[in-house]
């Protein structure tokens, strides 16, 4: 793994810390959770998030001593629905609008910077934090918190795309030279997924030529990942380039009891060990009407115990105006669908639940890997397909649902998939779970987690003991 070279001398003090996620729940958490960590060692922080995000995320902050969750006036961009702040508040067709008024925060952001003088800048898709950190003598780290697969897939130089036309599905099934021969391979029919990195992501860049920026123009990489699992992807992710890559761990947080969490935890309390289903497909998933009654007709089929938490399908306010004829009267009793977020971890670590249907987002896939659920896949982007490929085919940890032609699943596919994992007598079902069983003690394994903490701040200090200070 790439190191801090000529800057691997480390500060023993703490310093201060500015940093700006992308305004998405599955951004923002991450970065909190990062933080939490870097309290612990004595760093004070100030993370810059929509005011909104402010009061939604406020419990996750475990050190609000030394934590400061700084809100933003998120500017309004002609198109985007009136009061929308974060991801979760626009449709996908509109995010490149809330990318334009993330940049248009840009004056708010370096106002705070300069006056909170930190010492070192994290972001991840604000690829004009860099530039702002070079104007002050400042360091800066592009922090991922995707998987390094998806990274090193299509987001590298050597993926050349071209800038006078979208990228093709053929173009992106091919591995982009130099990646690894043994790991991580798009199918061709799967391309189609990652064809978005050619879209419009701000005024006058594409969502490939954004990140690339924000990775080239930074003095270190970080993801949140670890070496056992993605090591050879991130090596090469080095080489391309040409910087140091550290390392977090997977960097989970640790869950806080809240009334709604406290009422499924009086539900699930209803149910044997490991007898429920739980399905989520994260905050930004919207599924289309037929497909949302699909996926409760397959857990209906499975006979099963279940816990659903989906946002209401395209067309609906409610999920319960979608539910398919006679659905709540035939699962009344031994299944819940919620139409709002709900805190997952304390969900997937309740003794009832027994298997998690998941969108595999890269949070949610780390959360599933540290739980002692079985594990069902449904992917619906192009990380998730990376993540998917990596729990179901290499680790062999968790199954996929299989997808009809048109990329839907049906009943039937959700129900053989859910049934085969929480079969005792499935040889398939067997397989992932002593796979799973495996890669769970090694993730939480005394030391494991805070190794790498302890190593990243160690490279973190490194890099910022070489900042030259001007001022």
């Amino acid at each position: 793994m790439a190191d801090s070279g000529s800057c691997s001398s480390s500060s023993s003090s703490a310093f201060p810390i500015v940093m700006l996620p992308w305004f998405a729940v599955g951004h923002m958490t991450p970065f909190l959770h990062l933080s939490n960590k870097l309290a612990e060692k004595g760093h004070k922080i100030t993370i810059l998030l929509p005011r909104k995000a402010q009061t939604q995320l406020q419990h996750f902050n475990l050190h609000p001593d030394l934590i400061t969750l700084h809100p933003l006036t998120v500017p309004y961009v002609d198109g985007l629905p009136a009061g929308a702040e974060t991801a979760s508040d626009v449709p996908m067709s509109s995010i490149n609008l809330l990318v334009i008024a993330m940049d248009r925060c840009r004056g708010q952001v370096e106002a705070v910077i300069k006056a909170a003088k930190p010492r070192l800048l994290f972001y991840d898709i604000a690829y004009w934090m860099a530039t702002i950190s070079k104007s002050l003598s400042i360091k800066c780290i592009k922090y991922n918190v995707v998987c390094a697969a998806s990274i090193a897939t299509a987001l590298v130089p050597a993926r050349n795309v071209p800038k006078d036309r979208p990228v093709t599905e053929a173009e992106l099934a091919m591995p982009p030279a130099g990646y690894p021969s043994d790991t991580i391979v798009l199918r061709r029919h799967e391309a189609r997924e990652l064809t978005f990195i050619s879209f419009p992501f701000g005024e006058g860049m594409s969502f490939y030529e954004r990140i690339t920026t924000s990775l080239k123009e930074s003095d270190a990489i970080s993801i949140r990942t670890c070496h056992e699992i993605e090591g050879d992807l991130c090596e090469y992710i080095a080489r391309q380039y040409n910087k140091p890559v550290f390392l977090t761990g997977p960097v989970l947080h640790e869950p806080a009891k809240t009334p709604s969490e406290e009422r499924w935890d009086k539900w699930l309390g209803g149910f044997e060990r490991s007898s429920v289903v739980y399905c989520a497909f994260g905050s930004q998933i919207i599924l289309e009407k037929k497909q949302f009654q699909e996926l409760l007709l397959g857990l209906e089929l499975t006979g099963l115990c279940f816990l659903i938490a989906l946002k209401p399908p395209t067309g609906a306010s409610t999920v319960e105006e979608a539910f398919p004829d006679g659905f709540a009267e035939r699962t009344k009793g031994r299944g819940v669908v919620c139409g709002e977020w709900v805190e997952q971890m304390p969900i997937l670590e309740h003794s009832s639940v027994g298997c998690f249907v998941s969108h595999c987002g890269f949070g949610s896939m780390w959360e599933s890997l540290m739980s002692d659920c079985q594990i069902v896949l449904v992917p619906h982007l192009g990380d998730q397909i990376l993540n998917t490929r990596l729990l179901a085919e290499e680790l062999k940890v968790a199954v996929e649902v299989e997808r009809e032609e048109n990329g839907w699943f049906s009943k039937e596919s959700l129900c053989k998939a859910i049934k085969c994992v929480m079969d005792k007598e499935s040889e398939v079902g067997n397989v992932v779970r002593r796979n799973h069983a495996k890669w769970k003690g090694t993730l939480v394994s005394p030391g494991f987690v805070s190794g790498y903490i302890d190593k990243f701040v160690q490279n973190m200090r490194g890099l910022v003991s070489c900042e030259v200070h001007t001022s």
